[in-house]
Parts: C-alpha cells; sequence; structure tokens
C-alpha cells in the first residue's frame, strides 16, 4: 500500500508531527524531530455555507455544476466538509436547489466527499423584523412535516440539518418527527418564549444557529432567546466570528459561558464572499451593500445579509477576539461541527485522511492556507 506523509506543527503544542496516510484514511500520527514553519490540523468543517466567490445556493440559475465549483473552491481555504444552506424561500425553489445538490453529489465524488447534507435554515423562523433578519417575509410559514418530506424526496434524504424557530403551533411535534428521522434541529432566528425553547430542547433540538444573531436589536432584559439558549448545555452553538456579527468581548463572553467543546464556528459565507467592495443584488437581502471593511448589509438599512470571508479567516478573528489559543479555535471549526458530521474534522488514526496545511501568523492573527488533502488526496497546493 502507497503511503502519504505530511509533516506539519500540531496546535497544541508547537511540536512537529509527521501524519502517515494509506488511501484515504490517517493510519499514524507521531511526534518527530524534523522541523517545518507550515503547521497542521484536521480539515475545516463549516454547517452553514450560503455561498462563495460569486458561486450562489441560493440562487435562481443554480446548477450542479455551481455546487462542484463551490465544493472545489472551498477546499481551498481548508473547509473539507461543509453543509450548503438553503434559506427561506417558496417551496417550489428549495425543491430545485435541493434538487441541484444533489445531483451535484451524485456525480462528482469531489462534492459528495465534501457535502454529508443539507442545511435548511428556514422557512419555519419568526416573521418579525429583526428576528428574520435578511430572510423574505413572504416565504417566512409553520413547519409542515409533509413539506419536509417533500424535501427529502426532492434530494434522496439529503437534509440533514434544519434551523427553525419553535414559537409556532406544533413545533414540538415537528422536532420530534425530525430528530427521529436522523435530522439535526437547530434553533434560530427566534423569538420564541423561555418555555418554548425549553419545549423544544426536550423535543430534541441540539444546536443554536448563529446565537446572538438573527435576533432584534432590542431584547427583554431577562428571559430572552439568548438567555435561554447560552444557559443550556444540551444545547451547542454556532457563531459568525467574522469582526462584525459580533463584537469581540460578546463573542468572549459567550464562549466563556457556553463553553468551548460547544462552541462552534460557521462562515455563514454568501456568494458576495471574496468579491470587491460595492452594490449588488443577492439571494439574500436583495440590494445589498457590500463595504470596504467586509460588512455586508441591506441597502440603506444596517441589517446584515450575510458574511464574506470563509471559515479559516473567522478562525483567525476568533483567535483574536476570545483570547482563546489557537488549538481551541481549530476544534471549534473542526472537531465540534464534526461530531454533528459523523465525528469528522479529526486528525486522528482511524479518520479519514482530511487535512490542511497552513502558515500561522502570529503577530496578526492570520491563517493562510498551503495544502489540502480530501479523503487522502491532494486537493491544493498554493503557488
Amino acid at each position: 500500500m502507497v503511503q502519504t506523509q505530511v509533516l506539519g506543527r500540531e496546535p497544541a503544542t508547537g511540536h512537529c508531527v509527521l501524519v502517515t496516510i494509506e488511501a484515504d484514511v490517517i493510519v499514524r500520527v507521531e511526534s518527530t524531530d524534523a522541523t517545518s514553519d507550515l503547521w497542521i490540523s484536521a480539515g475545516l468543517v463549516d454547517l452553514q455555507v450560503n455561498g462563495y466567490r460569486g458561486l450562489d445556493i441560493n440562487g435562481r440559475d443554480l446548477g450542479a455544476n455551481t455546487v462542484s465549483k463551490l465544493a472545489r473552491a472551498l477546499l481551498e481555504t481548508g473547509v473539507t466538509c461543509f453543509a450548503p444552506t438553503v434559506i427561506t424561500s417558496p417551496e417550489k425553489e428549495i425543491l430545485h436547489r435541493l434538487g441541484c445538490i444533489a445531483q451535484a453529489c451524485a456525480d462528482d465524488p469531489v462534492a459528495a466527499a465534501c457535502i454529508p447534507f443539507v442545511h435548511l435554515e428556514g422557512p419555519h423562523i419568526s416573521p418579525r423584523d429583526g428576528f428574520r433578519g435578511a430572510h423574505p417575509l413572504e416565504s417566512v410559514r409553520p413547519p409542515s412535516l409533509s413539506e419536509f418530506e417533500r424535501w427529502q424526496a426532492a434530494c434522496n434524504g439529503l437534509v440533514g440539518l434544519v434551523t427553525l424557530s419553535p414559537h409556532f403551533p406544533g413545533s414540538e411535534d415537528y422536532i420530534s418527527a425530525l430528530v427521529e428521522r436522523g435530522v439535526h434541529v437547530s434553533l434560530g432566528h427566534t423569538d420564541a418564549s423561555h418555555q418554548q425553547i425549553e419545549a423544544a430542547v426536550r423535543a430534541g433540538a441540539r444546536l443554536s444557529t448563529h446565537l446572538g444573531n438573527g435576533i432584534a436589536l432590542q431584547l427583554d432584559r431577562h428571559p430572552n432567546p439568548i438567555w435561554t439558549q447560552l444557559a443550556d448545555d444540551r444545547l451547542s452553538s454556532s457563531f459568525i466570528a467574522d469582526g462584525h456579527h459580533l463584537p469581540a468581548e460578546t463573542l468572549r463572553a459567550m464562549v466563556r459561558a457556553k463553553g468551548f467543546n460547544r462552541c462552534i464556528l460557521v462562515s455563514d459565507a454568501v456568494a458576495l464572499a471574496g468579491m470587491p467592495p460595492g452594490r449588488y443584488r443577492s439571494a439574500i437581502g436583495g440590494r445589498v451593500a457590500l463595504s470596504a471593511d467586509g460588512r455586508l448589509t441591506m441597502e440603506g438599512t444596517s441589517t446584515l445579509a450575510g458574511a464574506v470571508v470563509p471559515l479559516i479567516t473567522c478562525v483567525g478573528r476568533a483567535v483574536q477576539m476570545t483570547g482563546r489559543p489557537l488549538a481551541e479555535v481549530l476544534a471549534m471549526a473542526s472537531r465540534n461541527p464534526g461530531r454533528f458530521v459523523g465525528n469528522r474534522g479529526l486528525l486522528l488514526p482511524g479518520e479519514r485522511a482530511d487535512l490542511f496545511r497552513f502558515h500561522w501568523c502570529e503577530q496578526e492573527d492570520i491563517a493562510t492556507v498551503k495544502e489540502v488533502w480530501l479523503a487522502g488526496e491532494r486537493m491544493y497546493q498554493a503557488g
């Protein structure tokens, strides 16, 4: 059996390790006296990707080829596993998008290797301004198990994560039904009461989607949806650490309260990620403005319309914002979300060989991806 060996500095200790790969599996991770300027990590796992570099999961012209191109573009950023995220839309549009993603996974081994499931963010969210974020009001609707079954029929059962607000009557039964089918349920874009959130967690919800965002600017001091979700140890929470969605002190306090093992970084990247500043028309938010500092808002408002940096950038910014060690923050972007996708994001013997090497600028907290392996095959090498 042909072996591949990859050398890099392990983030927890700073010492070098030699990773040996056979076929698509890591067989050994050994300390070594060899040296390298590059660091090594398990591949990143992003549970919320709407698009990147002009490739739009929620665009009207979506095709399977777009999904395949998106998988390859994300590999260049160290993401070896991601959940294409379909937002609140008319059912016909959702079914089309699901079909395109399923077709890409059927036709393209790279897309299939990168995509564990689809994330439906909505349409069962709060219709109220602020809580709804940039999602279109006219497409918000209550949960329907029959609609969910039509989603699954359109994509061969690929929907694996649903973000919803449990304020709708019948939410508890709906959540239980999805959990019984092996689907993860996350709470987000919600104005639900303390009691409704508690009932949702009892029914099986185990995630909070971009906690602290998708929520009104003004809330009751207590209780409110943030406190209830932050305090519940049954819920892991995802955060967008792009420097715009959460202030540094907020992210730092939330990570401290939740405990880093239950914290997940997501990019929430939209198709405008990687594009120059300007005014655009977007599937998320309609007319939007992208500022030079990377803040994307619905035109004429302060409402955020998604994020425009990849997950690897969020890793560096989270180190800066929270003061947590690089190894912990990388775990928030690999191991922790990996628990929800079959334990991906682990650099251990016996695990699939998804990994990347990167340069780490400690003075500026910036990680630059240099090489990426997907299932043991090198998919990207920086020029």
